[in-house]
């Protein structure tokens, strides 16, 4: 029975038993209309809400299935989504607390940004530069990233 269906046979049940014959309502009567009709409004509330120890069907051996059972969330999964999420978190990091060229080193030097990895020595050459300062450019900017992650 719905709520809507409820509150209509209420009303008209409330309209014959509430008012007595000297016009006078019974209080037991309204509050016990009172709690049936909270009930089914908290049940509206709830309706759509689930939760994964619910059981939602019986093995053929007749034990309930929960929908945590059901549901399987690989270990992998988890660490791919986690690596994912640091990956963004680090993306953000290189861009707000990185120089251009910082950036652009530490790209290189891991791989990032579809980019494939290279040596510090390639990455001299690239840059014209000196493969000590390229050195000197990443661990100062690895630095600020692990200040970024603290």
């Amino acid at each position: 029975m719905t709520a809507a269906a409820a509150g209509a046979i209420l009303s008209k049940t409330a309209d014959r038993m509430l008012i007595l014959p000297d016009g006078t309502i019974r209080s037991q009567t309204v509050h016990i209309a009172n709690e049936i009709l909270m009930y089914f409004r908290s049940l509206k509330k709830t309706a759509g809400d689930l939760s994964l120890s619910d059981s939602i069907d019986t093995d053929k051996d007749g034990n309930s299935l929960s929908l945590m059972e059901v549901i399987s969330v690989e270990d992998d999964m988890l660490d791919n989504l986690s690596a994912r999420e640091t990956y963004t978190q680090l993306c953000r990091y290189i861009r707000q607390a990185l120089t251009e060229r910082e950036a652009e080193i530490i790209a290189m030097r891991y791989g990032l940004e579809n980019i494939s990895p290279k040596t510090q020595r390639e990455i001299a050459a690239i840059c014209g530069i000196s493969r000590s300062y390229v050195s000197r450019i990443e661990k100062k900017a690895l630095e600020k990233l692990r200040k970024c992650f603290e």
